[in-house]
């Protein structure tokens, strides 16, 4: 699926013409464990539990890497039935799915819209390995062949609980749950579909694990994790079921700069603006920041540089110690105010389903009992990738009026 920058495609709608997307459910399933409590707890901590990696097949091992994998019993979720056929990666996109779906009566108006890096990349690798090392290639087993499909766990998911609305799966590196997003949010705004579980979903495997360890990508100290966000997706006008809903979606924006570090940074304060024109949100109402690249080698003083520009009208100059966009350790308020939530600190760095897992801390951080969120109107969530590619998403409060 071609990625079209849509800053390019149209100029950015007054705020009059916003239309909130009404997120009413969330699943997670991720280092943290199960659900939005557990990542909330997770994130005022600022650590995981440990957890055992998912093992290893033959002729496989992890590098010498630190680990966050998901904490979470798919046969509990699931059950156990065909659990063996499943890739990892599909395991954890059904089960969240699953999650987000709920108890809802009439499933055939409910669709899948996944974000994901290459699907199962486990099951792509011992795949492919198993071509060049069987007797002959063809005598590889028939039955993994589903699994090494990108839209493996959206397509599996609709199946299992009888989904016939719009179905996709949208790839794109570290922005590939904002794509997935923006694909949901133009789908129900044109009225393609009326309800959408959109997320993300990212497995931790050795061959992810190892690909990571030869480029040098990972961030020092930064973990390798897994895990996926899914959140049932409608527009105010769809049917609901009268409850509050979780978030607002106000925004979605996406992009691609060439030219290096400054021009992907020029870049992504371009969409952080269009999308709060877009939302008639101001920058002054942003009071949560999500970034999302502090995970990947260099890439978060470019995020850093970006929020500032947009944010707090600076030219981000200042700002090169690679800290976070608000000038804040994690945890805490930054100078200007906002609260930063850096979920790769926590998670580990999710690539694929990272975006989706920073809109679930945004959103679970706003319903911690713990925690007095009312006077906090709307959330930013933001995305680098190394091609150029960037993105965010505006959220707004539940408590706080359009």
């Amino acid at each position: 699926m071609s990625i079209v920058d849509d800053h390019q495609r149209r100029p950015a709608l007054p705020s009059r013409t916003v239309v909130p997307l009404a997120l009413d459910t969330a699943g997670v399933v991720s280092a943290a464990g199960v659900g939005l409590q557990p990542l909330a707890d997770a994130l005022r901590a600022g650590a995981v539990a440990g957890a055992a990696p998912p093992a290893a097949h033959e002729a496989e091992d992890y590098p010498p890497l630190p680990l966050r994998p998901a904490d979470f019993a798919a046969a509990d979720l699931l059950g156990p039935k065909g659990l063996n056929r499943l890739t990892r990666a599909e395991q954890l996109g059904m089960a969240a799915c699953t999650l987000a779906l709920g108890p809802v009566a009439d499933r055939s108006a409910t669709g899948v819209v996944l974000g994901s890096a290459v699907g199962s990349s486990g099951g792509v690798g011992r795949f492919t390995r198993d071509t060049f090392v069987q007797e002959r290639p063809y005598m590889v087993n028939p039955s993994a062949f589903p699994g090494t499909l990108m839209n493996a766990a959206a397509g599996r998911t609709a199946i299992r609980h009888g989904l016939t609305d719009a179905n996709a799966t949208v790839s794109g590196g570290p922005l590939a749950s904002l794509h997935a997003l923006r694909f949901a949010r133009n789908a129900l705004v044109a009225g393609h579909a009326r309800r959408l579980l959109t997320g993300g979903v990212e497995e931790l495997s050795p061959q992810s694990a190892w690909a990571w360890q030869r480029a040098g990508s990972l961030a020092p100290g930064t973990a390798l994790g897994e895990g996926a966000a899914v959140f049932a997706l409608r527009t105010l006008q769809g049917s609901g079921d009268g409850e509050s809903p979780l978030a607002l979606v106000m925004a979605v924006r996406t992009g691609f700069a060439a030219g290096g570090p400054l021009a992907v940074a020029r870049r992504l304060s371009t969409c952080v603006r269009d999308a709060l024109a877009r939302s008639g949100v101001g920058a002054r109402d942003i009071a949560v920041v999500a970034p999302g690249a502090a995970g990947r080698r260099g890439w978060a003083a470019v995020e850093e540089r970006a929020l500032r520009t947009a944010l707090d009208g600076s030219d981000g100059s200042q700002c090169s110690d690679g800290s976070d966009g608000s000038g804040a350790p994690r945890g805490s308020r930054g100078r200007d105010g906002r609260y930063v939530l850096r979920v790769q600190e926590v998670l580990g760095e999710t690539h694929g389903a990272s975006a989706a897992l920073q809109v679930a801390a945004v959103v679970a951080r706003w319903h911690d009992p713990h925690l007095d969120t009312r006077g906090e109107r709307a959330g930013l969530v933001t995305s680098v990738g190394p091609d150029g590619s960037v993105g965010c998403a505006v959220l707004l409060h539940p408590h706080a009026g359009l």
